[in-house]
């Protein structure tokens, strides 16, 4: 186990099509998150950005152009790029500066103005970029991929449209309740399967959309929390971002080949589990004590398939935990309690910082009807292109 972090502050710029810059949308979660936290700009010591790639800039400029539109102020800056695990890796590099002594109090923010319709990759020609190939070698968009991995459940494990179905409906119930999200209306599994077809088995409303947003975090030492008068915030224990083993044997975005296992075995787990196994390990725990999870479901059926990534069952048992109740609100482990990206969409760099807002809404019993009773320990899972995994462990 490594030294903990307190989360002294969290905020968010609602989800939906705003039609503005993405740096509005993180000054406004940026401004939330240190006016809940009680803390003023002037006294953080470094801001950490997750970057958009549609900012004009790809990849060089959230963590400063966030610091100018707040104010210079002399802190540290760190801009952090890992696709859709962006937001872990920030909350990651922030709590090493913390623990490193190099800042007491950092910002982590992270914004996004998505593009209408599927993401596709940026302009020019890239033959050693997995995402560039698939696109332009096999025409496979995501919603392409996520219906790929929607037909491997349903021959493997005998997943079920009304499966996927019922994810969304769950979903789309706490998404209702969430003030943030861009989607605020209940679905039944009938208006699921009346949805246009866009990659079969998947319908429309299996599958997330591209959106506006931003999220932010205001994280300290705890002996700064404690002089700040916070004396049991909520912790993060535990970041993981592990890579990929050779060989990976499981289909995985963006790549949609996997290695020969002719000469060397697969590893015992996947990348995935890997992911969820290191957080455990780091923060001492297992899956038997999570009170919620916050996953990463681009579509239905990716929902499913992080339950067993997480250890929440065994494989195969996703559609079986899910048919019991066990993830929806009042059940043994509810799972996206915030709507999850069924109702808020994809703003790439700031949904994984999103996750851990709504883990720590959740721990402090701050989350109004969405509560989760009883919430001590939440999880979050994310997966960025090019073998980004994250996963972060938060507790009180």
């Amino acid at each position: 186990m490594t030294g903990e972090v307190a989360v002294l502050g969290a905020g968010m710029h609602p989800w939906g099509k705003w039609g503005r810059g993405f740096v509005e949308y993180g000054v406004v979660a940026a401004r939330a998150a240190l006016a809940d936290a009680g803390v003023d700009w002037r006294d953080v010591g470094s801001i950490i950005g997750a970057d958009t790639v549609r900012g004009g800039y790809p990849g060089y400029v959230a963590g400063a152009t966030f610091a100018k539109a707040l104010g210079w102020q002399g802190a540290r800056v760190t801009s952090v790029y890992a696709a859709c695990a962006s937001g872990a890796q920030a909350i990651g590099t922030a709590r090493t500066q913390i623990l490193a002594g190099l800042a007491d109090v950092v910002l982590v923010v992270g914004a996004d103005a998505a593009p209408k319709g599927f993401f596709r990759p940026a302009g020019g020609d890239r033959p050693d970029d997995p995402d560039w190939l698939r696109f332009r070698v096999l025409g496979a968009t995501n919603p392409a991929y996520f219906g790929l991995w929607a037909r491997r459940r349903m021959a493997v494990h005998g997943d079920t449209l009304e499966d996927f179905a019922q994810v969304k409906v769950k979903n789309a119930a706490a998404g209702a309740l969430n003030a943030n999200a861009r989607y605020r209306k209940a679905v039944t599994a009938d208006e699921v399967a009346a949805s246009a077809v866009v990659a079969d088995p998947l319908r429309l409303l299996d599958i997330c959309a591209t959106s506006d947003g931003a999220a932010a975090l205001v994280l300290s030492s705890m002996e700064f929390a404690r002089r700040h008068g916070a004396s049991d915030p909520v912790r993060i224990r535990a970041v993981s971002t592990v890579t990929p083993r050779y060989p990976n044997t499981v289909l995985d975005l963006p790549d949609i080949a996997t290695d020969s296992a002719a000469a060397v075995a697969p590893a015992e787990e996947t990348f995935r589990a890997s992911i969820a196994r290191a957080a455990y390990e780091e923060a001492g725990i297992g899956p038997e004590d999570i009170s919620l999870a916050e996953v990463y479901d681009l579509s239905t059926a990716l929902e499913l398939q992080w339950y067993e990534d997480l250890g929440l069952c065994a494989e195969g048992e996703g559609a079986k935990l899910l048919r019991d109740g066990a993830t929806s609100a009042g059940g043994r482990v509810p799972v996206n309690t915030s709507g999850g990206l069924a109702s808020f969409g994809e703003a790439v760099p700031a949904q994984a910082i999103a996750q851990v807002c709504e883990v720590t809404w959740q721990l402090r019993g701050a989350a109004g009807a969405r509560q989760v009773a009883g919430a001590r320990v939440g999880v979050t899972a994310n997966q960025g292109l090019f073998g980004h995994g994250s996963s972060v462990v938060a507790v009180r």
